[in-house]
């Protein structure tokens, strides 16, 4: 199953690309993030376990998966953000984040591939649940929060201390 979210920002796609490439910065510019901590490091991949908030009314629901991470700026029209996941209920999803000019800003997309097969239920089952329920609602809160800091132009405060 292949599913798309998107947003436009007003700002430079350079900018947005330097915001969300690290991830070891994302609990502290994206507050759903609470934690993101990194287990193996090598060749500009990294792999972390990620922690976001998925809140359901009012409660706040925990929602950990493990990834490896890298970007590929190679391409200065369609600069990328990589994630393959590699434990969890989302073991095997991909995903990346293009992040491309538009008129003077950017137009950023992130697409998840992810096929999982339950046995009696079929492969498109669980991968509808995951992006309605998780994927699609954390990924929109993200990319809502990217936009913001990108488009103030200032450098972003850090919501943990020292």
């Amino acid at each position: 199953m292949r599913t798309s979210i998107g947003i436009l920002i007003a700002a430079p796609p350079e900018r947005v690309f330097q915001l969300a490439r690290d991830v070891r910065r994302w609990p502290d510019l994206l507050p759903h993030y609470r934690r993101v901590t990194i287990h193996a490091e090598r060749n500009g991949r990294v792999v972390a376990q990620m922690v976001a908030v998925r809140c359901f009314w009012r409660l706040p629901v925990p929602v950990t998966w493990r990834a490896e991470q890298w970007s590929d700026g190679s391409d200065p029209n369609d600069l990328r953000l990589r994630f393959r996941h590699v434990r969890g209920v989302t073991r095997g999803m991909d995903v990346t984040w293009h992040i491309r000019a538009n008129r003077g800003g950017a137009a950023v997309s992130i697409v998840h591939d992810f096929t999982r097969r339950l046995p009696g239920l079929g492969e498109r089952l669980l991968p509808a649940v995951v992006d309605r329920v998780f994927t699609r609602p954390i990924a929109t809160r993200t990319l809502a929060t990217f936009k913001r800091l990108a488009e103030s132009g200032s450098r972003p405060v850090a919501k943990h201390s020292s």
